[in-house]
C-alpha cells in the first residue's frame, strides 16, 4: 500500500485549501450529496463532512479504502460511505450535488480524469449540479537553461571508449518530473503557451494532442519543454503546477531532445504533444519538435516517444 505516497497528498497544504475553499463555496449545509471519487484516505470527504454535507460518497478502489474506512469511523463521520471500487463500476448511483476527484498527476490526465469524470456527470450529477474541477488546461514553454539536458547526457560522459548512446537514446525518450524556474524558460513566464484545454465532464477524448510555436527574437538554444496544468475548481478558485505557481507536491514536467537546437533571431520552434490514456495501458506520450528558418523552411525535425524509452 503505497501509504507514503498519500502523506505527500495530505502534506500539501496549497492544494488542500483549494479543495477545501472550492467545496466550502458550493455545500449547503444540511443539504449537499458529495461523490468524493478516488477518495484516497478520506480527506476531501471529510472536508465536505466537516462543510456540513448532508451525505458523502467516497469511491476509492485501492487498498487504501480499508483506511479511509478507519479514518471516518475515527473522526465519527456517520454521514460518509466508503465504496470500495471505482466510480464507474457501480450500478445504478444516486444523484449527488457535487462531484469531487482529485486525481491530478504531473502530467494532469494520467488516472483517466476525462473518461472517469464524464462518466461521472452522466450518472451521478443532478441537474444544476457542481463537477470540481470543472476544466484543466495544459501549457508548455520551451526551456532554454542546459541543467536537465546535462544529467540527462550522462551517458555521453562515461569515457574509457565506451559507448554508450543507445542507451542515452532511450534515456532522451522519456518524460521527466521535475522543478523547473521561471529564469529557465525561453523569456521566462511570458513563453508559456496552451496546447490543450478540457472541459471535465463534457469531454470524451482521454486521447490529447496540441501544440505551440514560438518565433524567437534573439538567439537562443533550446534544450527542451517544460510542460504544467492549471485546473479551475470554481468561484474563481484555481490550482496550478506552474513554476511561478506556489509549490505544491506537484512539479513540472520536462521533455527532453535528442539533441538541443540552436535558434537563431527570427526562427520559429514548434512542439506538438499527443498523450494517449487508458485504463488498461496506461498513458503514453509523444512530442516532436521542429525548427524553422526565418522563410518557414524545415531545418529539422526530432520526434521522440515514451514507447521508444521503455524498457521492460
Amino acid at each position: 500500500m503505497r501509504i507514503e505516497y498519500h502523506r505527500t497528498l495530505i502534506a500539501d497544504k496549497v492544494r488542500n485549501e483549494a479543495f477545501h475553499a472550492a467545496l466550502k463555496a458550493v455545500i449547503v449545509p444540511g443539504k449537499t450529496v458529495v461523490a468524493d471519487i478516488g477518495a484516497g484516505t478520506g480527506l476531501l470527504g471529510l472536508m465536505a463532512a466537516k462543510l456540513g454535507a448532508r451525505e458523502v460518497l467516497l469511491f476509492e478502489t485501492a487498498e487504501v479504502a480499508g483506511v479511509a474506512a478507519k479514518v471516518l469511523k475515527a473522526n465519527r463521520a456517520k454521514n460518509c460511505q466508503v465504496i470500495p471500487c471505482h466510480s464507474t463500476e457501480f450500478h445504478d448511483p444516486p444523484r449527488v450535488d457535487v462531484v469531487v476527484s482529485e486525481t491530478l498527476g504531473n502530467f494532469a490526465f494520467e488516472e483517466h480524469m476525462i473518461a472517469t469524470f464524464h462518466d461521472a456527470r452522466t450518472r451521478f450529477l443532478k441537474d444544476g449540479g457542481v463537477m470540481i474541477p470543472s476544466h484543466v488546461a495544459q501549457f508548455v514553454a520551451p526551456v532554454i537553461a542546459p541543467r536537465i539536458d546535462h544529467d540527462l547526457r550522462a551517458w555521453a560522459r562515461v569515457g574509457h571508449g565506451i559507448d554508450l548512446s543507445v542507451a542515452q537514446t532511450m534515456s532522451l525518450n522519456n518524460a521527466y518530473v521535475r522543478t523547473i524556474k521561471p529564469s529557465e524558460l525561453l523569456d521566462g513566464m511570458a513563453s508559456a503557451k496552451e496546447w490543450d484545454a478540457a472541459q471535465l465532464g463534457s469531454d470524451k477524448r482521454s486521447n490529447r494532442k496540441g501544440e505551440a510555436s514560438w518565433m524567437l527574437n534573439r538567439a537562443a538554444t533550446i534544450y527542451g519543454f517544460a510542460c504544467w496544468w492549471r485546473a479551475g475548481l470554481g468561484h474563481g478558485i484555481s490550482l496550478s503546477t506552474a513554476p511561478d505557481a506556489p509549490r505544491t507536491h506537484w512539479e513540472q514536467l520536462y521533455f527532453p531532445l535528442l539533441s538541443p537546437i540552436e535558434v537563431k533571431a527570427r526562427e520559429t520552434v514548434m512542439v506538438s504533444i499527443r498523450s494517449q490514456s487508458s485504463q488498461e495501458s496506461g498513458t503514453n506520450m509523444a512530442w516532436t519538435a521542429v525548427h524553422f528558418d526565418g522563410g518557414g523552411k524545415s531545418l529539422q525535425r526530432q520526434a521522440l516517444d515514451l514507447d521508444k524509452g521503455y524498457l521492460p
